[in-house]
This record gives structure tokens, C-alpha cells and sequence, in this order.
């Protein structure tokens, strides 16, 4: 007779061959083939855990590749942007078709306008020139780049410091027309009533920027006065005056605080260029050595700067255009070209950066200056005189007053 504890053994026996599907000692054949199954069953088991982990070790492997795939071409997508940021810095046109190319900005006005809007590292001098162009896609860019600025309850002083800070204002006089007229339909939008027509706005939106440039500007001695700006203003709010309060805050303001104007790459010069009178590329025909080489040009305050890119910090020459003359002339070599010079025959005074860095005097007898069309060419003929002895601010604002007297002159009195 087994005793209790044998029993109890044999049961924990039984128990555990089960639990490892083996047929243990004293099992009849009935009770050995479940044990059986169990086995084959655990066996099963067994290669399909295994399986599994073949298949999670195969499927980490993938996605370790996709991620390193991913991590690869984003990094490729960086530099192909950043590439494309430094190339429209040289050349906008040439910068935004290479992103769009590389699939890295949508083809569309309001993609452009926000990335011009809110990238960082972009030169506000190119954003300029870009947003200036007539093209319709570019004045579609155009005013949705103004539509992302809000002047919702900002007087005409605190929005152009939005504006104007966002871009630095091109020099050609069609451009900026174009611009100034896009902010002011902007700023009326957003303000509904505070002028009655966006040629009010207009006319004293440049009457701003004017007067910015007259109290900051060292050289200009004669200081404008609050009955001068008001006096300017005169009958430009459809043939009546704006009130004088209003006139006198927007002068206070400019006065206590000049306009911030932004800078490209810590440009020491950016106040010489600030409002240029023309800018852009041309082939510049060399002095001593008769070759062409594409150059940045900057016209104002009576000179004709030139750069090798639109973000140098300053330019490689400098040619005054005191006494100077300027006319279309014909070259075997070039189309579309114009010619500085003195018509007393004299050399022109002129100063430029040799390799070595230093200044040294020109030895130009004349300039000549290739444009890219017969029509650019004959806008910077005219834009060269023209700086010589007016101011294209003043003529833009004249037209505008003009129209805007005349229109009120024909509205029949009440």
C-alpha cells in the first residue's frame, strides 16, 4: 500500500510531464496520447515563436532602413533648400524656380508670398526686387505677401514700420508704385473709414516716408516742420484735409522714432541704399581689359554703385555722375547698350576695390553698360538723368495729388 506523500508525488510527477508534454511512468496507452499532442502542440508553438521573431528582427531591420533612408533625404532636402535660400539671394527668379523644380515650394502665389514672409536668412533687398516685378504672378505674390501683414487698428505710421521692415523698398519708380499702391488697398482693408480713398493713403504713405528721410538724414539741412507736413497734405483726402491731430501724430511719431530699415548680412551702406532710385543687373565693359562681367547696380544719391552680388557689403566701384552725361550707344559686341561720360573729354572720377582690397581711382575715359532689353536699357537712361536732377518720389506724388484734385474738382457739390 503506497503512503499519502508517495501518492502525492506521483501526482506532482504526472503534473509536471504533462506541463512538458512527456508520457510519464505508469500511463496507460489511453492516457499517453494527449500527452502526445500536447507535445507536438508545444512544438508548434515553439516554431511559431520563432518564426515571429524572425519576422519582428526582419521588420525592425526595415524600419531602421526607412529611417535611415528618411534621415538621408531630409538631410539632402536641407541642403537643397538651403541652396535654394543662397541662390535667390543672388538671383530671386532664379532661387524660387529652383525650389519649386526641386519640390520644395508649391508653385502657387500664397506658398511664395509665406515663404518670403516668414523664412529667415532671406535678403530683403531680393525679396524687394522679386515682389516689385509686373508679371501677374508676381503681383498675385504680391498681394498676398501684403495679406499676411495685419494693420487692423495701427495708425499709418506703425503699419509702414510692419511693412517696410519685411522687405527693403526697390528703387525703380514703377516698382515701388506698385508696392505702395498694394499697401495702401491693404491698410484700408483693415481699417475701414480712417481714409476715404486708398489714394489718401497712398499720397501720405510716401509724405512718411519723405518725411522720415528729410529729419534723419545728416546731410539734408533744411529740417521739415509740422506745419510744413501739414501744409504738404493739403486737399489729399478727395479734395479735403485730414484732420490736423492725426497729421501731427504721424509726424511725432516719425520724429521720436526714425524708421528701422533692414539690414542684408550687417550692410553698413544699407542707409546709403535705402529707397534707391534704380537697381538691378547689368554687364559692366571693363576699364583697362575689354570684358564684360555681370554686376549689381544701385543708383541714387547722384552716384552709380556696383556690386558683384546683391549681398556684398559694399560695392566694388563707385561712379559719381557729377558732370557726367549718358546716352544709347551701339557696340559689335553687345546689344542694348548705354555709355557714361564726360562731355568735356575729361577721365571720370571715379573710384573702385582692386583684388588686393585696396580703393583705388578709376581709369574709365567713359562707361559702358549692356542691358538685357532695349526697354531696360532706355529705363535706366532715363532713371540716370532723371537722378541727377529730380526725385522720383516727388514725381510719383504729384501725379497721384493731381489725380486725386482733379477727381474731386469733377464730383458735382452737394
Amino acid at each position: 500500500m503506497k503512503s499519502p506523500s508517495s501518492t502525492a508525488s506521483m501526482g506532482t510527477q504526472r503534473k509536471d510531464s504533462f506541463l512538458w508534454g512527456k508520457a510519464p511512468e505508469g500511463f496507460s496507452q489511453m492516457e499517453k496520447k494527449p500527452t502526445e499532442g500536447i507535445r507536438v502542440h508545444k512544438n508548434d508553438i515553439l516554431d511559431d515563436i520563432q518564426k515571429i521573431r524572425l519576422d519582428i528582427e526582419n521588420v525592425l531591420t526595415e524600419i531602421h532602413t526607412m529611417e535611415s533612408n528618411q534621415e538621408n533625404k531630409n538631410v539632402v532636402r536641407a541642403k537643397r533648400f538651403l541652396c535654394g535660400k543662397k541662390k535667390f539671394n543672388m538671383d530671386p527668379v532664379k532661387g524660387i524656380q529652383y525650389l519649386q523644380n526641386n519640390d520644395l515650394l508649391d508653385n502657387t502665389p500664397e506658398a511664395v508670398a509665406e515663404f518670403l514672409y516668414k523664412e529667415e536668412g532671406l535678403s530683403k533687398t531680393a525679396i524687394g526686387n522679386f515682389l516689385g516685378e509686373r508679371e501677374e504672378f508676381h503681383l498675385q505674390i504680391l498681394k498676398a505677401f501684403v495679406d499676411l501683414h495685419e494693420f487692423s487698428d495701427l495708425n499709418l505710421v506703425q503699419a509702414l514700420r510692419q511693412f517696410l521692415w519685411s522687405f527693403r523698398l526697390p528703387g525703380e519708380a514703377q516698382k515701388i508704385d506698385r508696392m505702395m499702391e498694394a499697401f495702401a488697398q491693404r491698410y484700408c482693408t483693415c481699417n475701414v473709414g480712417v481714409f476715404q480713398s486708398t489714394d489718401t493713403c497712398y499720397i501720405l504713405s510716401f509724405a512718411i516716408i519723405m518725411l522720415n528721410t528729410s529729419l534723419h538724414n545728416p546731410n539734408v539741412k533744411d529740417k521739415p516742420t509740422l506745419e510744413r507736413f501739414i501744409s504738404m497734405n493739403r486737399s489729399i483726402n478727395n479734395g479735403g484735409d485730414l484732420p490736423n491731430d492725426l497729421l501731427m501724430k504721424l509726424y511725432e511719431s516719425i520724429k521720436n522714432e526714425p524708421f528701422k530699415i533692414p539690414e542684408d548680412d550687417g550692410n553698413d551702406l544699407t542707409h546709403t541704399f535705402f529707397n534707391p532710385d534704380r537697381e538691378g543687373w547689368l554687364l559692366k565693359e571693363g576699364g583697362r581689359v575689354k570684358t564684360w562681367k555681370r554686376r549689381w547696380f544701385i543708383l541714387t544719391d547722384s552716384c552709380l554703385y556696383y556690386f558683384q552680388y546683391t549681398t556684398d557689403k559694399e560695392p566694388i566701384g563707385i561712379i559719381p555722375l557729377e558732370n557726367l552725361c549718358v546716352r544709347e550707344v551701339d557696340d559689335p559686341h553687345k546689344q542694348f547698350c548705354l555709355e557714361l561720360f564726360n562731355p568735356k573729354g575729361q577721365k571720370i572720377k571715379a573710384c573702385k576695390t582692386d583684388p588686393d582690397g585696396r580703393v583705388v581711382v578709376g581709369k574709365h575715359q567713359s562707361y559702358k553698360i549692356s542691358a538685357a532689353s532695349a526697354e531696360e536699357r532706355t529705363d535706366w537712361v532715363e532713371a540716370i538723368r532723371a537722378c541727377i536732377t529730380k526725385d522720383p518720389f516727388y514725381d510719383l506724388v504729384s501725379a497721384r495729388k493731381r489725380k486725386v484734385i482733379s477727381n474731386s474738382s469733377a464730383e458735382p457739390h452737394q
